[in-house]
């Protein structure tokens, strides 16, 4: 991997876009050290501690969201609103009809943005209307209101300038822009915790658990990768067809379908539902005994809590599978361009057949991010890593790695081939 990226470099054109995209991400960092004028950091910091949902916004806007800066709410709310329209596209047929359309994508994009805007606007709202008291600095002969909304602004403009500037990375530079942006807000976490976990190691108090928790992190992260590129191979023949004097088709070739093609949706669907309640209850005064001695992830045994999280994974993984992956659909389009999988009756059962392994490949998707959100989440508690190796982090570096590998060899790729041409 390291080679492509020395490769890649070599070449004017991709050095360029290497360059602006490592530029646009210097500038995201910095954003990241801006305070919003009015907040109490230190009482921010105190109001919000022990809090898993904050904890886990926080390590996605690279520690932005515990210092209270302008990207302090990062990229979520426009995450939150793309979930948002990707549902809403298949319960309305007008949004339906108009994904299909070049111009009708730009609009729903375009909605989206509005969206995640006003959500971003809305949730700093929530919080500072929550936390008001405690967190806000009002100077003297101003208006409560007039830095409530002040600081919602503030927030929102962040959120709106992140999603700038995740397009021009995009467009212009290496890699998906959003994605690239949550990976730079896990990595900035990374280096502080080395820091602290040498300082550990050297003072004596943590002597036999770092080696053990590196050797835990490095087999979580190769068993990731080796998930994360299986995939199975559906054999699909096309049929010769003759088209004037010449002949089409015959050829052999492969449908691929990924072990684990959700991704870590089902996961962060699953996370921030089982964070919500907890969140509304210390909106409203705080969690009741029942819940932190027994459904609480912070519980002295927290098996409810662990089920409850596992039996979701599974059910966003189906849920999100139904979404993406129409078996019928393929299997038409299959037949229309006369292919065919050996064995397999075109149409209805080659859908059904797609449909079987689509279900089986989820379920195994869904009880890998199962097992690797629970188990390893457990056994690193135990040795003290923070949820910058948890799950969901490791997840999204290794697919956002992987992913920005395999375009810039892509790119690589198209540069080097010479074709017939030559």
């Amino acid at each position: 991997m390291f080679s492509t990226y020395i490769n890649a470099f070599r070449v004017k054109d991709i050095r360029k876009k290497m360059l602006y995209t490592l530029l646009l991400l210097v500038v995201y960092r910095l954003g990241c050290q801006i305070p919003i004028p009015g907040v109490n950091v230190a009482a921010w910091q105190s109001a919000i501690s022990g809090m898993a949902l904050f904890d886990f916004m926080d390590l996605l806007s690279g520690s932005a969201f515990s210092q209270f800066t302008i990207f302090a709410l990062g990229i979520s709310p426009y995450i939150t609103s793309s979930i948002i329209m990707q549902l809403l596209t298949i319960a309305i047929p007008a949004l339906e009809r108009l994904s299909k359309e070049e111009d009708g994508r730009q609009k729903i994009e375009k909605i989206t943005r509005y969206v995640g805007i006003a959500l971003a606007f809305i949730q700093s709202i929530g919080i500072i209307v929550t936390y008001g008291g405690d967190i806000v600095n009002v100077a003297a002969g101003s208006s409560r209101a007039f830095v409530y909304i002040s600081i919602a602004i503030y927030s929102a403009a962040g959120t709106a300038f992140l999603m700038w500037l995740g397009e021009r990375i995009t467009e212009k530079g290496i890699g998906n822009g959003i994605s690239m942006l949550i990976f730079a807000s896990i990595v900035a976490r990374v280096v502080p915790f080395f820091i602290d976990t040498f300082q550990s190691f050297f003072g004596g108090s943590m002597y036999w658990q770092i080696p053990l928790a590196y050797v835990a992190i490095i087999a979580l992260i190769t068993f990731v990768v080796c998930i994360d590129k299986a995939v199975r191979k559906i054999p699909v023949q096309y049929a010769k067809r003759v088209v004037g004097r010449k002949m089409y088709g015959g050829q052999n070739t492969h449908l691929p379908m990924k072990a684990n093609a959700n991704g870590v949706l089902p996961l962060i669907f699953a996370m921030t539902l089982m964070q919500f309640p907890e969140m509304i209850m210390q909106f409203f005064g705080g969690t009741p005994d029942w819940w932190n001695n027994y459904v609480s992830a912070n519980a002295p045994m927290p098996v409810i809590y662990y089920v409850i999280y596992f039996l979701l994974i599974i059910g966003f993984g189906y849920f999100y599978t139904s979404i993406t992956f129409n078996p019928v659909e393929m299997s038409k389009n299959l037949q229309q361009n006369g292919g065919f999988i050996p064995g397999i009756r075109a149409g209805k059962p080659t859908g059904e057949y797609l449909g079987k392994i689509s279900n089986r490949l989820t379920l195994f998707g869904s009880l890998f991010l199962a097992v690797i959100a629970i188990v390893p989440t457990i056994l690193l508690n135990q040795l003290g890593v923070t949820n910058v190796f948890g799950a969901t982090s490791i997840l999204i570096m290794v697919s956002v790695a992987l992913e920005t590998t395999e375009q810039l060899e892509s790119q690589m790729l198209m540069r080097h081939y010479k074709g017939f041409l030559n």
